[in-house]
């Protein structure tokens, strides 16, 4: 099928923009993106119903079939989240997150300590951003619960410690897909000065958005820095009310009936959680140090992390996880049929995630044929000064994620357009200009309603997707306006150190003015309710 060439025309934004608009005022994602899948299909048919239905038809198969053989990746995440909802199952079902929760009630005093467990536990494990999302979700999530902290909060802290924890982490799969780039940006423009390593530990610092996306998180669990739809919900939660507000999301043991154990123990939840972050690590270790020797490297852990098969990792760690929470069931002599069955809640808890993915990866495609992120790109060129490179990259960047809801396809896209800028322009905004663009994109990918992170956040929380973008996106929209400046400012000085200290300036004055409104406005409700 020939398919027209939208890489010049302003209509290649109208698919994700449809279908961002559609989820935004429907609340339904599905029909949204399937909107959007559809009318990306008609543009590139030339609206021939016929040659557009194949097209979403091969779209469709392609996220199950590629090259003739099963799309890995995309069916490794599928079998990850699978075996990960039936581990959570399990975990209700062993009493062991029950037992947490009464641990944690003991020694966790307060709604302030529940938030901040989260977000500890978030900061912690960074290995990769499905990962983190996920395990965190099914640990914190009965303890938040117990102190009335709403599902889309916690969904917040899930998402808002995932991304930008992994993208700083040269250790996590996200670390070794940017220095894999940057390596080869490096070698095309001839810079000897540092290695990979060395220019993701120098974008680190000037990665805006991360950092005090990660500070937001603490200060917002900290001070109760409620805004915008999120004051609803903590209201709503404070009240009992929202914790089943969409029968896809109620915990496990009440969706559909688990009975759980009344011996369970703290080491039935920690230990199951424990093994999947140790065989995950230690596969990454593996896969990544066989892809080294296949190719005549020396081993290191850092390029174990860089070759690593990411995929493969997590479903061993998710097999490893599962078998770890199926002993703690058998071991109290539980009966088979209650195991079988809770099994089966497990996986199926996971379906609804696994159907938005779908849709996801599909519009994905159909934005990527339709040259979204090549007419994005070609907005930057022309005369600009290149002082103003940052921001504007920063800002493009994140639309771009934004529309086509992956982080990881903007960085491949918009990374090599960064280096050759500056490369052309000034190469000594080379560094500014990469940072620029990985922060944009978590940006981005952080807003997106069609983002798999995005979507798997809800998931770990319970809590409904569209809650989760609406609630969410005030802290990220303040984070990226802090953010923007700290890039103007880094653009016109080429000063990292004065470029952060404006970061962290006026961090802290938006914090400042966004506690004093949330603390004014839970007054009024205070006065009104007496």
């Amino acid at each position: 099928m020939n398919l027209i060439d939208f890489s010049a025309s302003a209509l290649s934004l109208l698919p994700p923009v449809v279908a961002l608009s559609l989820a935004i005022i429907t609340r339904r994602v599905l029909v949204s993106l399937g909107v959007g899948i559809l009318l990306g299909a008609f543009l590139l048919g030339d609206f021939h119903i016929g040659q557009s239905l194949l097209y979403v038809f091969n779209k469709v198969k392609d996220v199950f079939i590629a090259d003739g053989g099963i799309n890995t990746w995309n069916m490794s995440i599928v079998s990850f989240l699978l075996l990960l909802g039936m581990m959570t199952a399990l975990l209700t079902l062993s009493g062991g997150t029950h037992a947490f929760a009464e641990w944690a009630q003991v020694r966790v005093k307060s709604k302030r300590g529940s938030k901040l467990l989260a977000a500890f536990l978030g900061v912690f494990i960074f290995v990769d951003d499905y990962f983190n999302s996920l395990a965190v979700g099914s640990i914190a999530r009965p303890v938040t619960d117990r102190f009335k902290v709403s599902r889309a909060k916690l969904a917040y802290i899930l998402d808002s410690t995932a991304a930008p924890m992994c993208v700083v982490m040269p250790a996590s799969s996200w670390g070794a897909y940017i220095m894999t780039i940057v390596s080869g940006i490096l070698v095309s423009h001839g810079i000897t000065e540092y290695s990979p390593l060395g220019a993701y530990i120098r974008l680190v610092p000037m990665n805006y958005y991360a950092i005090f996306a990660l500070l937001m998180v603490f200060v917002v669990a900290w001070f109760q820095m409620d805004i915008g739809p999120m004051r609803q919900h903590e209201l709503n939660a404070e009240q009992g009310v929202g914790f089943d507000s969409d029968s896809s999301m109620k915990d496990l043991s009440e969706e559909l009936d688990i009975q759980e154990s009344d011996h369970g123990k703290v080491s039935d939840l920690i230990m199951p959680i424990v093994m999947l972050i140790i065989a995950t690590v230690s596969a990454m270790i593996y896969t990544g140090k066989t892809a080294m020797l296949a190719d005549g490297k020396p081993f290191t852990v850092l390029g174990a992390f860089e070759n690593t098969d990411v995929g493969t990792s997590l479903v061993f760690g998710g097999l490893i996880g599962l078998v770890v929470a199926l002993y703690t069931v058998l071991k109290q002599r539980l009966e088979t049929k209650a195991i079988s069955h809770t099994l089966w809640i497990g996986a199926k808890s996971m379906f609804g995630a696994i159907v938005i993915l779908v849709f996801a990866w599909t519009i994905g495609s159909v934005i990527s044929d339709m040259k979204t992120g090549a007419y994005m790109s070609s907005l930057v060129q022309g005369n600009i000064d290149p002082h103003w490179l940052p921001a504007i990259l920063f800002v493009l960047s994140g639309l771009m994620a934004f529309s086509t809801g992956t982080s990881w396809g903007t960085f491949g896209i918009m990374l090599p357009i960064a280096g050759d800028m500056a490369g052309t322009a000034d190469v000594a905004l080379m560094l500014p200009m990469l940072a620029s663009v990985l922060a944009g994109s978590v940006f981005g990918d952080h807003c997106s309603p069609i983002s798999d992170t995005t979507i798997l956040s809800s998931t770990g929380a319970r809590c409904h997707h569209i809650d989760h973008v609406a609630t969410q996106l005030p802290y990220a929209l303040v984070t990226a306006a802090v953010s923007l400046i700290g890039y103007i400012v880094l653009g016109l000085t080429d000063s990292s150190v004065i470029a952060f200290s404006a970061t962290a300036v006026s961090f802290v004055v938006a914090c400042f003015v966004m506690i004093s409104i949330s603390r004014s406005k839970m007054a009024a409700q205070s006065a009104i309710a007496r």
